[in-house]
């Protein structure tokens, strides 16, 4: 939200400048829309910002999608997301590259993942191929403020965030019996 304020301001002052500096109108071409621009995105930063009141909460897709006979299965990830929505939680989504050949044989992108869990895409991240999920998860996390919804414990990451080893930090889950169980039901 800050960088179009400090772009509005500055693209502001260059049109301001050029108005009143003989021979200097050319720069009304580039700083008059870029101020437009930057207010619009500003103006958009402000509308969005009541959504960091949300209860985040980050989901290793790639890892809850074999919660059940640990076989990949979609219907797993939406299951989860669907009782983190009842308790009050929005869930976003970070799935490997691979996930997509997992689930259907070939790649998948934020948009048809976020079709397969009735989210939108902008609740979906795929890291791209060759990256571990790992990092983006924890940074998706932090950056929100969120707990991570898996069984994976990030020992290999444990010494750059910390914030894994803290109780509840990491929401355990699974099927038993057919039905779902959470951390955060207890």
């Amino acid at each position: 939200m800050i960088a179009p304020l400090v772009l509005f301001l500055f693209s502001g002052v260059v049109v301001v400048w050029a108005l009143y500096v003989p021979g200097a109108k050319d720069m009304l071409l580039v700083a008059g829309p870029s101020a437009i621009g930057s207010l619009y995105l500003f103006l958009q930063a402000l509308v969005r910002r009541p959504a960091r009141a949300l209860r985040w909460i980050v989901v290793d897709g790639s890892n809850v999608m074999h919660w059940k006979e640990g076989e990949p299965d979609i219907g797993t990830v939406r299951d989860v997301v669907g009782r983190l929505a009842a308790l009050g939680y929005t869930a976003g989504v970070v799935f490997d590259a691979n996930a997509g050949y997992r689930l259907n044989g070939r790649y998948l992108n934020e948009r048809a993942l976020g079709r397969l869990l009735g989210l939108s895409e902008e609740r979906i991240t795929v890291v791209p191929k060759g990256t571990p999920a790992d990092p983006a998860i924890l940074a998706a996390a932090r950056g929100l403020g969120a707990r991570i919804v898996t069984n994976d414990r990030y020992r290999d990451w444990a010494e750059t965030h910390p914030e894994v080893r803290a109780q509840g930090h990491l929401i355990r889950g699974g099927f038993r019996q057919g039905a779902l169980w959470l951390d955060l039901d207890a």
